[in-house]
């Protein structure tokens, strides 16, 4: 490991893929079990199909080239081995901007938010409103290493983040975040409260305790019932399940590719809350691209580090450090999250859209981060 900046290529060897196919016509496929729908999991009918795709008509190879256009490096920080992209906009007073993406996800989860950001001119916006864009791998989530020790936490990711715009030469950037990167984003700006323009996520702020309850109005309480509605708060416990054992699924989900998969599917399916079939949120494609990461850096059990390393689930909080501006509204509530957060923009006309959004609504996304930023800048 260096702390110097080194070009990356992704360049997966043919004979992973090809033990990728293997493995996937092998597949010992199990009874279905009764019950309708999702009711007990991934459907079968659902899951021969998108493994159809992956093993017959998904192209690693196609991908991995629209993934090396963009300029891709590794850097040591802090006993890491970071991985990121950077793509320097066209536009040279550009603002710097690092984007902290998800889990599971990885950063193919920007792949189609990196274009309108650094080129707005190009995607119908102001040109003034452009960003050169940091893309860091989490540690342990695809080319960026795993953490060797324990004591990791959003606060020492941000600090990574924080000398990687450092080394990088910016004075003054931006930090966006959404899901893990709404925990991690904040903390940048905690970090490096000099440099940080401000702080834009897409949710997680608002979310009343059992202490607000009383206190909520009409609207603010149908707000709160209908986050306790939705399907990603009734599913599949993954908080639970990467915090008590995480080893003991990670055998499976790194043997297994059809195993990877169905977890998966259960994971961005109990997260669509676009209303829409979730292959039309979510490309089946650009899906695929994002499991063929983590099956082929083998990094199920890696990534799983934010939720054994946590005491328990508990919503971002945000900062005083720097503005923060917010996707969208419901089901937060403003007026909660700014006993903790200077929130100049919180709309609540933005179109919403799958948890993640930046592979649903990359455009709507963009135009509602260079506004905020346009304040803030």
């Amino acid at each position: 490991m260096t702390s110097q900046i080194r070009p990356f290529r992704i360049d997966v060897p043919q004979t992973d893929l090809d033990d990728l196919r293997e493995r996937l016509a092998r597949t010992r496929w199990p009874r279905e079990l009764p019950g309708e729908g999702w009711s007990r999991g991934v459907p079968g009918t659902c899951l021969r199909r998108l493994a159809a795709r992956w093993r017959d008509g998904f192209d690693w190879r196609e991908r991995e080239a629209e993934l090396n256009r963009f300029p891709q490096f590794m850097t040591g920080i802090d006993g890491q081995d970071v991985h990121f992209l950077h793509v320097r906009s066209p536009e040279p007073d550009a603002l710097p901007l690092v984007l902290t993406h998800g889990w599971p996800n990885s950063f193919v989860e920007f792949a189609r938010l990196i274009g309108p950001l650094t080129d707005p001119r190009a995607h119908g916006g102001d040109p003034a409103q452009a960003f050169h864009v940091v893309v860091p791998s989490l540690p342990g989530f695809g080319f960026s290493a795993p953490p060797a020790e324990e004591g990791w936490s959003a606060r020492r990711v941000a600090e990574l983040w924080a000398r990687l715009m450092r080394r990088l030469g910016y004075e003054r950037y931006g930090a966006q975040g959404d899901d893990f990167g709404a925990y991690v984003a904040p903390e940048v700006a905690a970090a490096d409260p000099a440099r940080v323009a401000g702080v834009y996520l897409i949710g997680g702020l608002g979310f009343p305790t059992e202490e607000d309850l009383p206190e909520l109005t009409q609207e603010e309480r149908a707000s709160y019932e209908a986050l306790m509605g939705q399907d990603w708060m009734h599913g599949v416990d993954h908080h639970a399940l990467l915090r008590a054992a995480p080893q003991t699924f990670a055998y499976g989900w790194h043997d297994s590719p059809v195993g990877a998969l169905a977890w998966m599917a259960q994971k961005f399916h109990e997260f669509n809350a676009s209303g829409k079939p979730l292959d039309e949120a979510v490309d089946t494609d650009l899906f695929l691209t994002n499991l063929s990461l983590y099956w082929l850096t083998g990094t199920f059990g890696s990534s799983a580090w934010p939720y054994y390393e946590s005491a328990g689930f508990a919503w971002p909080r945000g900062n005083r450090a720097a503005p923060t501006g917010v996707y969208s509204g419901p089901p937060g509530i403003r007026r909660l999250a700014e006993r903790h957060t200077e929130i100049p923009h919180w709309p609540t006309g933005n179109p919403g859209g799958h948890h993640f959004l930046a592979m649903d609504r990359p455009d709507a996304l963009a135009a509602d981060i260079r506004a905020f930023f346009a304040r803030v800048r």
